[in-house]
């Protein structure tokens, strides 16, 4: 592309994100990280974009409008405790802070580490603080309800981000929520490989993962529409940093030949690309012999062959979540709770198409 034609699809990107990262413009522009960085200091000097670590934001002025009302007659504080700061949730920390600045809003951001006591923790603060007059909150419920009802009786609106309430109670009828449809992505992802020949497919999920049992929901779907067989599903964790990952990855590549499965997806990136090292020091060829689709799509771009990957769409998870908010707490309980699926996308690389380089 001429710089002229790449700064536009950058500027599309950005209008359709709300925010965009560097690393991932690289790739799609065909183009290095320095010349992105060097496109997006040329567009901020004409003030298109602001510029923030690591990427790019809508400034105010052209970040879509809000739904209802079409003027916010009120600044509020809106508190986010999310579980890390580092993988999977700053693209939806940036589309909710894209968001609260179109509409006016102050973001009070928190973490809380995977831990349900730290969660608990970190909102009690935000509340007992008396400065937030709405709650964005990805908790850790575990296996029980109790959070959930805690939860349900703040006084404060919430809207769950990236969670859903694990089962029916009688508080959750309030409880509004805004979260990727995982189980349609793990659809995607079978039916792109299944379009291309593949008739036994396994699936590699990581343990402890709220992602998990969505992902699970949708495997079993689409492999009962397609007529697969749906048993080699594992649930381990294989990344790098996982003691003895070697073993577990041998295991599956074994179960692999012995039931001629001839693709994995696997989630999340870090597993999918400690699988793809195996193989590659195995003389195990991706994707001729063994065909690989990650889900998450943070790092699967750097694996050698780059990963197709299912992408949540993190950052437009992030808006939706603050329009949310400012609906309900300017409508109050008139308005139904809503809860609210985006769809993932598919980004086909190099791991399951032959020749796809």
């Amino acid at each position: 592309m001429f710089h002229v034609q790449r700064q536009e699809r950058l500027m599309e990107e950005l209008r359709r994100l709300g925010a965009v990262r560097v690393r991932d413009l690289a790739p799609l522009l065909g183009v290095s990280e320095l010349t992105v960085r060097r496109d997006l200091a040329a567009l901020a000097e004409r003030n298109l974009l602001t510029k923030v670590h690591g990427g790019a934001t809508l400034p105010t002025r052209l970040a879509p409008a809000p739904r209802r009302p079409a003027v916010v007659p009120t600044r509020f504080t809106i508190g986010m405790v999310v579980p890390s700061l580092d993988y999977y949730w700053p693209p939806i920390v940036t589309g909710a802070r894209a968001a609260a600045g179109a509409l006016g809003v102050h973001l009070q951001l928190r973490g809380s580490s995977y831990d349900p006591d730290e969660d608990r923790r970190q909102i009690t603060r935000l509340i007992d603080a008396g400065q937030v007059q709405g709650l964005l909150l990805a908790p850790s419920f575990g296996d029980g309800t109790d959070l959930v009802e805690w939860i349900s009786g703040l006084p404060v609106p919430t809207v769950l981000v990236e969670r859903q309430a694990p089962r029916w109670t009688v508080t959750r009828r309030h409880l509004e929520w805004v979260r990727s449809d995982h189980s349609l992505g793990i659809e995607l992802a079978v039916r792109h490989l299944h379009q291309y020949g593949h008739r036994r497919i396994g699936l590699v999920l990581s343990r402890g993962s709220p992602t998990s049992e969505h992902l699970a929901r949708g495997w079993d779907a689409a492999c009962a529409d397609l007529g697969l067989p749906a048993d080699l599903v594992v649930r381990e964790s294989v990344g790098l940093d996982v003691p003895g990952h070697r073993a577990i990855i041998g295991r599956i590549v074994d179960r692999c030949r012995a039931s001629g499965t001839t693709a994995l997806i696997v989630h999340s990136d870090p597993d999918a690309m400690s699988v793809a090292q195996f193989c590659h020091e195995r003389g195990i060829d991706v994707p001729d012999d063994l065909a690989l689709v990650s889900y998450d799509d943070e790092v699967a771009h750097l694996a050698e062959p780059a990963l197709t990957a299912v992408r949540p769409p993190k950052s437009h998870v992030g808006r939706v979540a603050v329009e949310l908010m400012v609906s309900r707490l300017l409508e109050g309980n008139r308005r139904p709770a809503q809860r609210v699926l985006v769809t993932p996308e598919l980004m086909i690389r190099g791991s399951s198409i032959p020749g796809h380089r």
